[in-house]
């Protein structure tokens, strides 16, 4: 009796061998598409390959998707790149990211696979527009991103203070907070600069207005008109007042100031709506403060409409101009590009997947937690981008150098550079890069 049991087991793990060997053997004859990604936290990249990549690789066995999170992508894809190498599906920062590699060969024209799958059909127009260099398509968002006002509503209840619907009212909140002891608002750019440019796009929006930013873009307008110049030196006033956390700027990173923002040390983040991500690790049902956090519009300054959206993307997919899978890879981009993905993604992690379809059919109150709060922004930014109220996020639709020099604008803060000296230098640089082509398609805002 025991021989018999003992030789079932070794029939069972022959057998369990065989089909392990064979489900590995099937493994290595696919072919491999590759996708490098930002090094997101481990949540994130489990809900990544639980959403996308086991189901993709579950549909079909001529490939197998591998995505590699890397917190170098940037330089990565830089280098590989120049070299000719490189994952098959290029993750990029954006339209002003896509124009040289695309002028350079190293991308693929998606025009043939937006023809297949419809893409121009089903994408917000100003941003399907924003992956095109010369007509052709080197690029889609993989999510819509915008700076508005998170604000607690826990603090503001206490205080008595209503969410803000004009600057006037949110600077007295401001005003009233520092007052208390509380920041006026929380935000810092510690490791990284270029938060610094959210409030140049801010104002820019919002103040000069989209017309004035469009007409300089396109070398219609000087950037050192009286509009612009207007919106740099509110900045300015905004950042010596203290209404960007005062001294602590510097200090602060995003995940410092939403933690402060939890703890009731402000009434307000003004930031970019992809900061809901890192605000579910101090806004959660088990910390039992989810109901706290909101999120309203940008007020807009003098006659422009409102609500009036800044027009940003998070990231960019492309196809390796020396892929040799381009099909694969566009089939997979197809799949990230649609309603069901938005949602998938949005309900484990919100903040990074608002995914810009001219469409969005869902009900926000289906939702839990953050999810449902971020898919209201998202909702409306896209009701408003159809009607063509947004202006321009200077990391999606500046050229390279010229956003730079926005990044700088701390040289007027800190008062080493006059206005006019900064938007002089800004002009020489724009003119630069728009002789040279390198500003990317900028769509038409609304009246």
């Amino acid at each position: 009796m025991k021989t018999k049991k003992i030789t079932l087991v070794l029939v069972a793990v022959l057998l369990l061998g065989t089909l392990a060997s064979g489900a590995t053997a099937q493994a290595r004859q696919r072919e491999t598409i590759s996708m490098w990604f930002w090094g997101a936290p481990p949540e994130h990249q489990v809900t990544m390959n639980e959403v996308l990549v086991e189901p993709y690789n579950a549909s079909q066995d001529e490939y197998e998707l591998v995505i590699e999170f890397r917190n170098t992508v940037d330089n990565d894809i830089a280098v590989a790149l120049a070299a000719g190498e490189g994952p098959d599906i290029v993750y990029g920062s954006g339209p002003s990211f896509v124009a040289p590699y695309a002028a350079a060969g190293k991308l693929a024209s998606m025009d043939p696979y937006s023809e297949q799958y419809g893409w121009q059909d089903r994408i917000l127009a100003p941003i399907y527009e924003s992956g095109t260099v010369n007509g052709e398509l080197y690029a889609l968002p993989n999510s819509l991103n915008t700076l508005g006002i998170f604000y607690n509503k826990a603090v503001l209840e206490e205080y008595g203070w209503e969410p803000p619907t004009t600057i006037e009212d949110l600077e007295a909140i401001m005003d009233a907070a520092m007052e208390e002891g509380l920041y006026a608002s929380v935000t810092g750019n510690k490791g990284w600069r270029p938060v610094n440019e959210n409030y140049t796009s801010l104002f820019l929006t919002h103040m000069a207005g989209p017309e004035a930013v469009y007409e300089a873009l396109t070398g219609a307008r000087p950037w050192n008109s009286p509009e612009i110049a207007a919106a740099v030196e509110k900045s300015a006033e905004w950042y010596q007042k203290g209404y960007l956390a005062g001294e602590d700027y510097i200090n602060l990173n995003f995940n410092d100031a939403v933690q402060l923002l939890a703890a009731h040390e402000s009434p307000f983040f003004i930031g970019p709506t992809l900061v809901f991500q890192f605000a579910t690790q101090f806004f959660n049902e088990e910390s039992g403060n989810v109901d706290e956090l909101g999120f309203i519009p940008f007020p807009s300054i003098g006659d422009l409409p409102y609500p009036l959206y800044t027009l940003g993307t998070t990231a960019s997919l492309s196809i390796n101009g020396s892929s040799e899978h381009k099909d694969a890879a566009a089939a997979i981009i197809d799949r990230m590009m649609t309603q069901d993905f938005l949602v998938q993604m949005t309900e484990r992690w919100p903040g990074y997947w608002g995914v810009p379809v001219k469409e969005l059919d869902v009900n926000p109150d289906d939702f839990q937690g953050l999810s449902r709060e971020y898919l209201i922004a998202i909702q409306d930014m896209i009701t408003a981008v159809n009607e063509g109220h947004f202006g321009y996020f200077s990391a999606t639709f500046f050229p390279p150098a010229t956003q730079q020099e926005f990044i700088n604008v701390d040289t007027v803060w800190l008062d080493t550079a006059s206005v006019d000296e900064f938007l002089t230098r800004v002009d020489e640089v724009f003119a630069e890069e728009l002789e040279k082509q390198m500003v990317p398609p900028i769509p038409v805002p609304g009246e």
